[in-house]
């Protein structure tokens, strides 16, 4: 197990650069043909999100389902993966990294108009 900030042997811990790189690696496992239909998407990371501490990952914007030709001009929909309480989740880096895949699969889904029941389903909830 990473050692924590502070000396902590109780909680990983992966510095912001790094977190970056594992949510860098999980987007370029998106099979090219979907990672090509993505559009007007971009992709952040954050510590927490500040009112839900508890959130993996969320999808903000249009649906690519739901868009209609009043969406030009919009700014880009975005996703925005939480490392904190990913971080939280695991138990060691290798643990963080299928769920930071697993997060980024379920984000980028909400981009194509798939929901958490259908997510769910499919394994990816």
């Amino acid at each position: 197990m990473t050692t924590g900030q502070g000396g902590r042997q109780d909680q990983l811990w992966v510095s912001a650069a790094r977190f970056d790189e594992l949510v860098a690696d999980a987007l370029d496992g998106i099979p090219a043909p979907l990672a090509r239909a993505m559009n007007n998407v971009v992709v952040l990371t954050e510590d927490s999100h500040p009112e839900e501490p508890d959130l993996l990952g969320l999808y903000e914007g249009v649906p690519l389902t739901e868009r209609t030709l009043d969406y030009a001009g919009n700014l880009p929909d975005r996703i925005t993966l939480y490392r904190e309480p990913l971080m939280s989740f695991c138990a060691d880096e290798d643990e963080l990294v299928h769920e930071v895949m697993v997060t980024v699969v379920h984000e980028v889904a909400h981009h194509f108009g798939i929901d958490d029941a259908a997510l769910h389903e499919l394994g990816w909830g």
